[in-house]
């Protein structure tokens, strides 16, 4: 039952983004803060880490077959990628508040669904990074986020598998959000707080790890 549960919350996706009021740099890479993409809650996102994500999936990219076409339809990629990582502290500070986390042992035992859903580790790898642009490095990064979103769901008597549940859990990362002044560097973009995510991503909290919604969308367009 909870196995059940926990599929159907991964495969879900959500359109609710993250609300935050946040404040531009003027320039992240001033004397105060050098070389930063993006400070959270004061902590540095440095555009050293930023581009080392990047690299990682545009070299998996250059190695897939189709490589080509997945670095055109991931045009945009230094962007959401900074917003993701935004997202991963967001969800990190909400877990510590809510005092709920997420063992190695559980993010292995996902994989391996996940795994058996696609077909195998390297269709699993294919599709994440075919339709979401994650390198297969960081695929256990991303189940983990996964996973912890859904324990703070349940800490907070929430359902993420309903559209209700997904704008509660929405409003309760926010409330989090709004103590962590995000400030992001002005070169790759605004945190925009009407649409509650940085400049031209539009990335749901929960996603569809197997790739299955994905596939069924484009099937009905054929």
């Amino acid at each position: 039952m909870e196995s059940r549960h926990r599929r159907s919350a991964l495969t879900l996706s959500a359109a609710a983004a993250l609300v935050a009021v946040a404040p531009l740099l003027t320039a992240c890479g001033d004397d105060a803060h050098p070389g930063a993409a993006a400070l959270v809650k004061g902590d540095r996102i440095s555009m050293a880490q930023l581009q080392s994500r990047v690299g990682a999936v545009r070299d998996a990219q250059r190695d897939a077959p189709q490589g080509e076409q997945m670095i055109k339809q991931s045009g945009k990629l230094t962007r959401s990628t900074l917003d993701g990582m935004i997202r991963e502290r967001i969800v990190e500070q909400a877990a510590d508040e809510a005092g709920v986390g997420v063992s190695r042992r559980a993010v292995q035992r996902v994989r391996g669904e996940l795994e058996k859903q696609a077909g195998g580790s390297k269709q699993l790898e294919t599709v994440l990074l075919r339709q979401q642009s994650v390198a297969p490095n960081d695929i256990d990064r991303r189940i983990r986020m996964q996973l912890l979103v859904e324990k703070i769901a349940k800490a907070k008597g929430i359902d993420p598998a309903t559209p209700q549940g997904n704008q509660q859990i929405t409003t309760e990362l926010s409330k989090v959000s709004k103590s962590m002044k995000i400030n992001v560097n002005p070169r790759y973009g605004k945190w925009d707080a009407g649409r509650s995510t940085l400049t031209g991503a539009k990335t749901p909290w929960l996603r569809d790890l197997t790739g299955a919604a994905a596939d069924r969308a484009q099937a009905q367009q054929m």
